[in-house]
This record gives structure tokens, sequence and C-alpha cells, in this order.
């Protein structure tokens, strides 16, 4: 579904992603890991239209998606969340999703808009699989940071994804939200056959969920590889888990 082929990117002289590598098939869900500053979240921006890539390609269903803007990679059926949550604070929980779909059908949203009454069923059905239906009708800026993560899962896949890429899925979360977290991006796959790619640094979930993992260091792709594998990788457990002891 996605490749990406020794792709560069610097920053005044400073190169982010260097020559980085990365396969992911339909159905799986892999993880990107490596030290702060590997360039993870740049590869990310890379693959969803943020930044261009200075070389290299990214493919994506057959198609170099490189430097494609953000809004029409979306459209080819990529929806991302983001280390820091992006949601519409003054909108119900319902209605940050509601829009998410709109949006993809090409409609607008306003209080005197015939679209606001569309989409109903679908919007009920992405909060059902996402545990939020009870929630759907509070203000999104009074939910707990844990339920605001989730919300933005849910309005990622309003877009009605094929990949869905998230950018520290728990980042502040509880045990307790975190084990949600995990019991969904599990049922996201297996449920709606949707394919995940993540960076995360819980190395306990990493290890507990991805088919595949792929580890960067300094901007370069290491290893892709089964999580045992990359646990019994040297050059991983020196770059990144402290050493083989």
């Amino acid at each position: 579904m996605l490749r990406v082929e020794a792709v560069k990117k610097s920053f005044d002289g400073f190169l982010a992603v260097n020559e980085a590598d990365l396969l992911v098939e339909k159905g799986e869900i892999i993880a990107v890991i490596g030290p702060n500053g590997a360039g993870k979240t740049t590869l990310f921006n890379l693959i969803t239209g943020q930044l261009k890539p200075d070389t290299g390609r990214i493919i994506f269903k057959d198609e170099d998606i490189a430097g494609v803007p953000p809004y029409e990679i979306c459209k080819k059926g990529i929806s991302r969340s983001f280390q820091i949550v992006n949601i519409f604070n003054r909108l119900t929980v319902f209605e940050n999703v509601q829009v998410a779909m709109l949006s993809h059908q090409k409609k607008t949203f306003n209080l005197f808009s015939p679209a606001k009454g569309q989409v109903i069923r679908e919007t009920k059905e992405i909060l059902d699989n996402v545990g939020l239906s009870d929630k759907a009708s509070k203000i999104s800026g009074s939910l707990s940071h844990g339920d605001q993560k989730v919300l933005e899962m849910a309005i990622a896949l309003g877009n009605r994804p094929e990949l869905l890429i998230l950018d520290e899925p728990t980042a502040g979360l509880s045990p307790e939200e975190t084990s949600v977290t995990i019991d969904m991006i599990n049922r996201l796959t297996t449920d709606l056959g949707l394919t995940i790619l993540f960076c995360e640094h819980d190395m306990e979930l990493v290890f507990s969920i991805a088919h595949k993992i792929m580890v960067m260091q300094q901007g370069k792709s290491i290893i892709q590889a089964p999580p045992d594998q990359v646990r019994d990788n040297r050059e991983v457990q020196e770059a990144y888990l402290g050493g083989s002891a």
C-alpha cells in the first residue's frame, strides 16, 4: 500500500531524514520507533504532504505522492492524527466527526445548511467504533485528554481512509487509557480492515500490537522486521534499547 524509497529531507544543512525506507502492506499495523530527533515525525510529514522530500520516492497504491499537497493526499486515502491534539474545541464530539465526513464528501457545514442533517448514521458508526457514542453531545473542549486523542482518531476516520497514520497515539495517556487505545487500534484493523502506521515511545505498546517495526536513527532506517527480530538486532539494542544487556 505504501512504499518509501531512499527519502531525504534537510533543514538548513541538517539532514533530518537520510535515505529512509519503509514498506507498509495492506492490513498491517506498522510501528516506527527511534530516539528523539531520529526523524520519525519528519518522515510522517513527508508521507502526508506537510513537507516535500529533497530526493526519493513515496509510493501510495502505485502512485508517487511525494510533494503532493496534504488535502490531495487525504482524498487519496491517507488520514493522520498528531502528537498535539487537533480538534474543534467549541463543537460537540458528534459535530467534529460530522465535519470531517462532510468535508470528505465536499459539502459545507453550518447551522443553516441542509448538510447539517446529513451523514448522521455514518457519524454514529464511527463514534461507536471508537467508543465515544456516550459523549456525542459533549463539547469537545471539555473532554479529558485521553478522550480528545480518541476523538482526533475519529475525525481522521471521518475522511474514510485506507491508511491511518497515528503520531504518538498514547502520549500523555494513563495506563488505563493506553490499554483502551491499544484495543481500539487492533479493532480498527480487524473490524474495519484499516492499515495503520504509527510512531510511539511506549515500547510495550509497540511490541504488543505491531506486525512489523521500522527503527530510525539519525534519519536513517536501520531495520524493518517483525518484533522478535527487531528486539534481537544488535544495532537496534545499541542505538535505542540500551545495549545488549
